[in-house]
């Protein structure tokens, strides 16, 4: 018996974008291919999907749950170190959520003024750190310049001024979320104003020329931590914004 591809859509509640993105990376090819060009899955195909989702649920990104299904990794391995990162975050973000709950008081006026300092309880400095290094690693010496330029033009921003730019990076990531589900290719022209928001909103805190804004682009993809924020939206986003940043840079930059 085998399955089309909206049936399998509406069974596992994963869209059949993401469908096709797993077949276009080799996560999940269907069984075969209709004269009509409609993907078909077998049984085997879904308890694959299955495994699939079990392990995006654990928080895995798909190079790793590519290397699992396939053997590369040991299974019980992959999901002994990530008990250990999860562990590890459930005490960081215990941590984050007094700090909210200390801000939340603050502002109903039930509590003093928190220091400087105390707003950043629970933020994560080392993965910033590890952020830095990949970008030198990557592009050279000369990136922590820019990073240092970033400090100091962000040294002296107020709490409001944090907020509000944070507030316009969850604009302009909705923005390109909205492009991608529509259809629209990274280059075209909708695409790329959306994309000089992005680059505007980047140059409030580091100023990248052509390489750096597309080395930054791909940035998004390959380090985990940007990519399952992008592909939360749906999978394949990280990979939009990493070919729209480029067009971008090539057509303005």
């Amino acid at each position: 018996m085998a399955w089309s591809i909206a049936q399998v859509a509406r069974m596992s509640k994963v869209t059949s974008r993401t469908l096709r993105h797993y077949d276009a990376i080799g996560l999940l090819p269907p069984a075969w291919i209709g004269g009509n060009g409609y993907r078909y899955y077998e049984r085997e195909q879904l308890l694959r999907l299955q495994r699939i989702l079990l392990l995006r649920d654990l928080g895995l990104d798909l190079d790793t749950v590519a290397r699992v299904l396939d053997g590369r990794r040991r299974e019980v391995d992959v999901l002994r170190n990530h008990e250990r990162w999860l562990r590890a975050e459930r005490e960081r973000l215990d941590v984050l959520a007094e700090t909210v709950a200390r801000t939340v008081r603050e502002l109903e006026g039930g509590e003093q003024g928190m220091r400087v300092e105390e707003l950043f309880d629970g933020f994560d400095a080392d993965r910033q750190a590890r952020y830095e290094d990949e970008l030198v690693q990557r592009y050279g010496e000369g990136v922590r310049e820019h990073v240092a330029e970033s400090k100091r033009r962000m040294s002296g921003w107020t709490k409001p001024d944090a907020e509000e730019f944070m507030a316009e990076w969850h604009a302009v990531a909705e923005a390109m979320g909205a492009l991608f589900d529509a259809g629209v290719a990274p280059g075209a022209p909708e695409a790329l104003d959306v994309t000089e928001r992005h680059y505007r909103w980047i140059c409030r805190s580091w100023t990248p020329d052509r390489e750096s804004y597309t080395g930054l682009g791909r940035l998004y993809v390959d380090a985990p931590d940007f990519k399952v924020q992008f592909d939360a939206h749906a999978e394949g986003l990280a990979e939009w914004v990493r070919d729209a940043i480029a067009a971008y840079a090539d057509a303005r930059l």
